[in-house]
């Protein structure tokens, strides 16, 4: 129930006990006291039927998207930060109330429209969705947390895949010995290409995380580095590997890192390799190849070496079969020759 009294100063001080809340306030005129006391009244009401909070009514979507980049525990990741921005960019100005399924139908053929795939428009929706459970659960406001779920769920009677094609591209032998000398008769390649590509080969680590190892966390005498921040579909921050270097992995390592105590052990940025690879296979005329393609092609190899799932999972940071199985371009000569080579041993 509200109170009202006015003050020596002439303004009037509004007071709300209701359901367990308490509430005060100063105003110059009683009329906006009495304003004021009705809305924190009706607020009062909503929780004690729902448990939740009524959203604001001038907040917008954007607030809630910054409220919940504040609250998070570190920087997020750049495809995270990207795509937040992007919600903000598109839909951020509308009401946080008047958020609906229609809004989503809107933002969702204004994505495909622009070219943007079901997988794409599905991780859009999938961080919009964290950002709703957030502001639900965390602070408590009546928001309908499903509506980004449902979107979701939308996508497939749109006919857009939401699951990304698996790849079974490999590098062949040609095409490699092509980057290779492409990259060598280049005087202003400054990258060493051929040595990442080799060492990807070799460990099935991608991009990002070659470029990121350090000397100080290479064991010389166990012959192997720790992989720091490997991507992990729970809990990236703090996801430190071990791994083994086997001695392909291992020559290039000990080259790189002799005589030297600490920094990086490959100078080069990961957008860098990227790029580089990109250019010298669009010179070179081959298509469809990517520098992840060289971590598929590890991953089978680690295979046809011989290696069972447990330890080529711990090569590659796997966690379950069913993550590592599309990494795998095993064919049927591949086990022939296995069974050819354990018998002829």
């Amino acid at each position: 129930m509200a109170t009202f009294s006015q003050l020596p100063s002439g303004k009037w001080r509004a007071q709300v006990r209701r359901g367990g809340i308490y509430r005060a306030a100063s105003f110059p005129t009683k009329r906006e006291a009495r304003e004021w006391a009705a809305i924190i009244e009706s607020q009062a009401r909503h929780i004690a039927v729902s448990g939740f909070a009524p959203v604001p009514r001038d907040a917008t979507l954007a607030d809630l998207i910054d409220l919940y980049i504040e609250a998070l525990p570190r920087e997020p990741q750049r495809t995270k930060r990207a795509t937040l921005a992007m919600l903000r960019r598109e839909i951020g100005s509308g009401k946080l109330s008047a958020l609906s399924a229609l809004t989503l139908r809107d933002f969702i053929e204004k994505r495909a429209a622009a070219g943007a795939g079901g997988v794409t428009i599905s991780a859009d929706l999938s961080f919009l969705s964290s950002v709703l459970s957030w502001g639900r659960h965390a602070r408590r406001l009546d928001i309908p947390e499903d509506l980004a779920r449902d979107a979701r769920r939308s996508l497939k009677h749109r006919g857009l895949e939401t699951r990304s094609q698996e790849r079974e591209r490999e590098p062949t032998t040609s095409e490699l010995n092509l980057l290779y000398a492409h990259w060598k008769a280049n005087p202003r390649q400054i990258i060493d290409m051929p040595t990442l590509c080799k060492f990807a080969l070799a460990t099935g680590m991608r991009q990002s995380e070659i470029c990121s190892l350090l000397v100080e966390d290479v064991d010389r005498k166990e012959k192997t580095v720790v992989i720091r921040d490997r991507k992990d579909p729970r809990a990236k921050i703090g996801n430190n590997q071990t791994v083994p270097l086997l001695p392909d992995a291992w020559k290039i390592v000990a080259k790189a890192i002799k005589g030297r105590t600490e920094g990086r052990i490959f100078d080069a940025r990961a957008a860098s390799v990227s790029t580089s690879f990109t250019r010298a296979c669009d010179d070179l005329g081959i298509s469809d190849l990517h520098f992840h393609d060289l971590r598929h092609k590890a991953t089978a190899e680690f295979f046809r070496m011989g290696l069972d799932i447990p330890r080529v999972a711990l090569l590659t940071g796997h966690k379950t079969w069913g993550m590592l199985r599309r990494y795998t371009a095993i064919k049927p000569s591949d086990v022939h020759e296995m069974i050819a080579r354990r018998a002829a041993s």
